[in-house]
């Protein structure tokens, strides 16, 4: 086995235009797995609050206690442990977000100041939120939220209690995120280990109807990231879990042995296990298993195989985060100019629809664009038919906002403009909790606003163009070819066999994501995709290797079950 070597002076290739197409960008997809968990949290989460307002007399004051109630849309994918710490940076970003929004309102009116203050802020979130990997929804919420509070009149007398109706929301939705873990303690990793086994069993599928086809690489790939965020769930969770992390590493096994050898993969087994993993039940056990081989954990240390990668090293210059952060600061202050331009009283409309675009690369942020603005003008129809029941009182405006809030998450998996069908009404409804207003006014407000933030925010994106896209990729396939070298030297015995694997198939997930990110730049020099393709094959021949011969001990069993056990061992001390 060998690696393409990486060449150290790339030729350089002549840059040329991707066109930017519309085929698919409005066909719905498969719904999330989850999306009833953040859908039933936020209206859980903001009901309370809004309700208790109510109560008081006091809805004029729904902006700030809603900005940390959106905070349970967050994190449902993580283990409980880990999804304790997140959902309190979250809670800690967004009061920041808010604070830095109140400190700004009460000491400037002056509109050019805000809107130049929310696009740093709204690039400064992306970033971070980018950085991080926090999940989606992303940076959109806490733009949404502190643009808004960056064009309430404010004192600076107000700002420290409207911070602290942020955290008691923030709190709110701290428990709200928190509260399943008392009925299905080990819910996030069951489900994560579930998709390995479903990804896993597709590829298999795929292998072997289409075994070099483009749909076995994406399979391939989807696989690939599956297994991975499998492992990396598993190593997120508590001290205290160690005997149900034990029992699903054992079907993360099955699936990573299905991504490297397909053909000899069962794909039927593989989804019966995942069926196996919904509810509280007992987790499958795989057959076949001799005795001593029980904890072979083939996936070891997945997330700790590798170096950490510090916060402040992902924001180095030469990070591709950067040129995002960029499109979004000038993208979101073109559009919130743009809107003061045409007079229109409501320029954070246009900044955060400007700040919703930014995806990875041009053709997913056009993508967006084109999503947004269709979500929103059919969204301004659906406005229109809610809002005379809506008018009704304070009472029917919080149940129309709950009702769409639900419907927002039910939807935008499937397809983010169906999802912006639920929040443009409900961003409208929003600004109506401290008096009510004319339907006529506001729905033409957000149409000018939406399209004045689509077109210049795509045009930013045009305009700053991701160079660095080109030298990323470089970078991503130099690591898979070492990471194949250091992979190949454990099957001889000349490095550790384990850590060598993970990274290996960390590498092909990143080089998978570069590429894909590469691909979609409008203007970008001829890419490597032979090398790419190489690559990749030769790293996925490595690991099927490496399964196949899981320590470089060709026929000694005894031995190969002591280094699987002392394997499991350090897994299992690296969690502790």
């Amino acid at each position: 086995m060998s690696s393409t070597p990486p060449s150290p002076h790339p030729s350089p290739r002549p840059a040329r235009v991707r066109p930017l197409r519309l085929a698919g960008v409005l066909r719905p997809g498969k719904p999330s797995d989850i999306w009833f968990k953040p859908a039933s949290s936020v209206v859980v989460a903001t009901g309370l609050p809004n309700l208790t307002l109510l109560a008081l007399g006091r809805l004029d004051l729904v902006m700030y206690t809603m900005a940390g109630s959106f905070c349970a849309l967050y994190a449902h994918n993580l283990p409980y442990a880990a999804r304790a710490r997140t959902l309190a940076l979250v809670v800690a970003g967004m009061t920041a977000s808010i604070a830095v929004a109140l400190v700004t309102a009460s000491l400037t009116s002056s509109a050019a100041v805000l809107v130049a203050v929310g696009a740093l802020l709204a690039a400064a979130q992306k970033t971070l939120c980018d950085a991080t990997r926090v999940g989606p929804p992303g940076h959109l919420i806490f733009t949404f939220i502190s643009s808004a509070t960056l064009f309430a009149p404010q004192s600076l007398g107000q700002v420290p209690g409207h911070l602290a109706l942020t955290l008691l929301g923030g709190a709110v939705a701290w428990l709200v995120g928190m509260a399943p873990a008392l009925v299905r303690p080990h819910g996030p990793e069951r489900r994560a280990t579930a998709r390995a086994l479903h990804a896993a069993a597709a590829y298999a599928d795929a292998a072997h109807t289409d075994a070099t086809g483009a749909g076995a690489e994406r399979a391939r790939a989807a696989a690939a990231g599956a297994v991975l965020a499998a492992w990396q769930s598993l190593l997120a969770t508590g001290a205290r879990t160690a005997a149900a992390r034990r029992a699903l590493a054992r079907l993360v096994v099955r699936a990573e042995e299905a991504l490297a050898t397909p053909a000899e993969a069962d794909p039927a087994a593989l989804r019966s296990w995942a069926a196996g993993l919904r509810g509280t039940g007992a987790v499958p056990r795989p057959g076949g298993l001799r005795p001593g081989e029980a904890d072979e954990l083939l996936g070891v240390a997945a997330e700790l195989a590798g170096p950490k990668v510090a916060l402040l090293r992902r924001l180095a210059p030469g990070s591709p985060l950067l040129p995002i952060a960029l499109r979004t600061a000038v993208g979101c202050a073109l559009a919130g100019y743009g809107s003061l331009a045409l007079g229109i009283g409501r320029p954070y409309w246009a900044l955060v629809t400007a700040a919703s675009l930014y995806q990875a690369n041009v053709t997913l942020t056009w993508h967006r664009g084109v999503q947004r603005v269709v979500g929103n003008l059919v969204g301004v129809l659906a406005f229109a038919a809610i809002a005379p029941f809506a008018h009704l009182g304070h009472a029917e405006l919080i149940v129309s906002c709950l009702a769409l809030a639900f419907g927002a998450e039910a939807l935008i998996t499937r397809n983010y403009w169906l999802g912006t069908v639920c929040v443009t009404p409900m961003a409208l409804l929003v600004t109506e909790f401290a008096r009510f207003q004319q339907p006529g006014e506001l729905i033409l407000d957000r149409v000018v606003d939406t399209l004045v933030g689509a077109v210049l925010g795509v045009l930013a994106a045009v305009l700053v163009t991701n160079r660095r896209a080109g030298d990323h990729i470089e970078h991503a396939i130099a690591a898979a070819e070492r990471a194949t070298e250091q992979a190949e030297a454990g099957l001889t015995g000349a490095g550790p066999a384990e850590p060598a694997r993970r990274r290996l198939t960390a590498a092909l997930v990143d080089l998978r994501a570069a590429a894909d990110a590469a691909a979609g730049e409008w203007w970008q020099r001829a890419l490597p995709e032979q090398r790419v393709l190489a690559a990749e094959r030769a790293g996925h021949r490595t690991l099927a290797a490496t399964v196949r011969r899981p320590n470089g001990q060709g026929g000694d069993d005894g031995q190969e079950t002591r280094t699987r056990a002392r394997a499991a061992d350090a897994w299992e001390g690296a969690r502790a």
